[in-house]
C-alpha cells in the first residue's frame, strides 16, 4: 500500500480541516474506504477532503464529526470556512491581481467579477453555493463588489475582457438583472481602460474551452496566468506555462468578435431580456 501523501495544515483552512480529519479517521482505527461505507459517500471523496481539495457539504460534514467523535471539532472548522469571503485558493490571486497593471481575461461562464452587480453577483453565488445561508451569501457579495474598487483608482489596471456569447444569453437571475448587468457592462466598456469583446457561438471551438483564463501583467515581476473552473482554482507562474496560457488567449483573442461588434451584439441581447 502507497504510503499516504503529506498534508500541510498550514497551506490553508481546507488543509487543516484535511489534516484533522485524517487525524480522527487513523485514531479511530478507519480506512478511508471504511469511513466512506459509514457515512456513506465514495471513499475517493474522503480522500479528497484530507488532501484539502474539497469541502464536504454540511450533512456530511456533520456524519463525520459524529462517526469520529469530534464533538463539535470538525463542524467549528467547517463553519469557519464557510464564513470565509473568499477560498484559500483564490487569495493569492486576489494578491496578484491588486498590483497588476493589465488584466487578460477570458471568461466562460459569467460576467467577471471586477464588473458584477450586487443582484448578479448574489444569484451567481446562490446558484453556486446553494449550502450557504443568506447571511453568508451578503458576506460573499459584498466581498465581491469591494474588489471593484481596482477599477476605481486613479491609475486603474488595463482590463481587457473576452466574454463567451453564453454570458451575455444565459439569463442570471431573470430579465431585469440581466439588462441592468448588460448595462453596465456596456458603460464600463467606455472607460478607456477597459476592453470588452464576445467570443461569438459561430467561432465554434476555441483553445480555452473547458474554464476561465486570466494573465495578468505587472510592473516589475513576470506574468501569471490564472486558471478557474467553478469551485476550484490555479494560479500558474512558470514562466513556460504562463506564455502558453497567453497563446491561448491570444488565440482565443483574435476570434472574438470586435469592440463595436460586441457592443451590438450585447445590445441585442439586452433587447432580448426584455424592455
Amino acid at each position: 500500500m502507497p504510503a499516504p501523501k503529506p498534508l500541510d495544515p498550514s497551506a490553508s483552512l481546507p488543509a487543516l480541516y484535511g489534516a484533522k480529519l485524517r487525524k480522527l479517521r487513523v485514531l479511530a482505527g478507519l480506512t478511508q474506504r471504511q469511513l466512506g461505507a459509514q457515512v456513506p459517500i465514495a471513499h475517493s471523496r474522503i480522500a479528497q477532503f484530507e488532501l484539502g481539495k474539497e469541502i464536504p457539504p454540511e450533512d456530511v460534514d456533520a456524519k463525520l464529526d459524529r462517526i469520529l467523535d469530534a464533538d463539535g471539532d470538525l463542524t467549528d472548522l467547517w463553519g469557519h470556512i464557510q464564513r470565509t469571503p473568499f477560498p484559500d485558493w483564490a487569495g493569492k490571486y486576489m494578491e496578484y491581481e491588486s498590483k497588476a497593471v493589465a488584466m487578460h481575461k477570458y471568461v466562460a461562464a459569467s460576467v467577471p467579477g471586477l464588473l458584477q452587480t450586487p443582484e448578479y453577483a448574489r444569484e451567481v453565488l446562490r446558484q453556486g453555493q446553494p449550502w450557504c445561508t443568506p447571511e453568508e451569501i451578503e458576506t460573499k457579495v459584498l466581498a465581491r463588489i469591494k474588489r471593484q474598487s481596482l477599477l476605481r483608482r486613479q491609475r486603474p489596471p488595463l482590463l481587457w475582457v473576452v466574454m463567451d456569447e453564453a454570458v451575455i444569453r444565459r439569463s442570471v437571475g431573470g430579465g431585469a438583472v440581466m439588462r441592468e448587468q448588460l448595462a453596465v457592462v456596456l458603460e464600463a466598456s467606455k472607460a478607456p481602460f477597459v476592453e470588452i469583446q464576445v467570443l461569438p457561438f459561430f467561432a465554434g471551438a476555441h483553445p480555452a474551452m473547458g474554464g476561465s483564463l486570466t494573465v495578468l501583467s505587472f510592473e516589475n515581476r513576470a506574468d501569471v496566468a490564472y486558471l478557474e473552473a467553478g469551485h476550484s482554482g490555479e494560479l500558474v507562474e512558470d514562466k513556460a506555462m504562463v506564455a502558453r496560457h497567453s497563446y491561448r488567449y491570444d488565440l482565443v483573442h483574435a476570434q472574438a468578435l470586435s469592440p463595436e461588434a460586441s457592443t451590438a451584439l450585447i445590445q441585442q441581447a439586452m433587447e432580448e431580456f426584455g424592455p
